[in-house]
């Protein structure tokens, strides 16, 4: 008897990160098991058009969304998908990759691609914030202040966030944040505040290495501003999984927390957004299914 295939779209942004994104109609007719998925490509044109291309394809009984892109295409997929028993898959293609490297997926685009013919599928939390959400991580203070500049760089990559990073951070001072987590009131003065869902920062740089996809709680990390001559053993503390450990950085647990800051400005899974200056985060726990190995 004949088996009834699983209808799959691809959403392509195709000005994402390094360009590894290029060749997909390629990969696809040589990796996907075309005995299992029946499938479509679809390219994005402007920003938050990937949201809409994922709505248009969850009308049509869709099986199978996947994202091919960075973290920030991720996030536009992803949008429509939480809460729905749809499926999401991930083919990374953008510079800093945070959450295909939580989830151990491949970067490679071929092997990307046949992980999805296994079809394993878990459940992970995501994040509200205001009338927004995301998926890896978010940060406020230098973190959303450097994501901003990087956002109008031709030229992507670690290297040039890192640039932009050092060329800024002498001259940025830390800010003062009021925060409510749980319940409980605290006042800090921050270079960054990140709330992680997973561990990674993008670019294999865990900010929070104890975090977990799917507990149902996010890491609140409170960096301090390391003096000029202590920078230089921060780097290896963030590649190591070892940046806990640090007497800059001070990890809270929560499944809830508000955040009142000076500007307006956040980075919400690597894209650089206005939004305001009191943000309230809450977990949806195990919201979205994901494709992973």
């Amino acid at each position: 008897m004949p088996v009834n295939k699983i209808k799959a779209i691809f959403i392509v942004n195709p000005f994402s990160g390094l360009g590894r994104q290029k060749g997909i109609e390629k990969y696809l007719g040589k990796a996907l098991d075309h005995k299992k998925f029946d499938y479509s490509i679809a390219y994005t044109e402007e920003p938050n058009h990937a949201t809409k291309l994922c709505e248009e394809a969850i009308e049509k009984n869709i099986g199978l969304v996947v994202a091919v892109g960075g973290d920030g295409t991720v996030n536009e997929v992803a949008r429509p998908l939480v809460g729905k028993n749809i499926p999401f898959g991930i083919i990374p293609s953008g510079s800093g990759n945070g959450l295909a490297r939580h989830l151990k997926i491949p970067l490679e685009t071929r092997k990307a691609i046949a992980l999805l013919n296994g079809f394993k599928t878990q459940k992970i939390d995501t994040v509200e914030v205001n009338d927004r959400f995301f998926v890896s991580i978010a940060g406020v203070g230098f973190d959303a202040f450097v994501a901003k500049k990087f956002a109008g760089q031709k030229r992507r990559g670690f290297f040039k966030y890192a640039q932009i990073a050092l060329g800024e951070y002498f001259a940025y001072k830390p800010k003062k944040f009021t925060l409510n987590v749980d319940g409980k009131t605290l006042k800090k003065r921050a270079l960054f505040i990140s709330i992680a869902n997973s561990d990674q920062f993008g670019y294999n740089t865990s900010i929070a290495p104890q975090a977990k996809i799917d507990d149902g709680m996010v890491d609140i990390c409170i960096m301090k501003k390391v003096p000029l001559w202590k920078t230089i053993f921060l780097a290896p503390l963030l590649f190591s999984r070892n940046i806990d450990r640090s007497s800059y950085v001070e990890i809270i647990r929560a499944r809830e927390v508000d955040i009142k800051q000076t500007k307006k400005r956040i980075n919400l899974d690597g894209e650089s957004i206005k939004m305001g200056k009191s943000l309230h985060f809450k977990v949806l726990p195990k919201s979205l299914i994901v494709v992973v190995p």
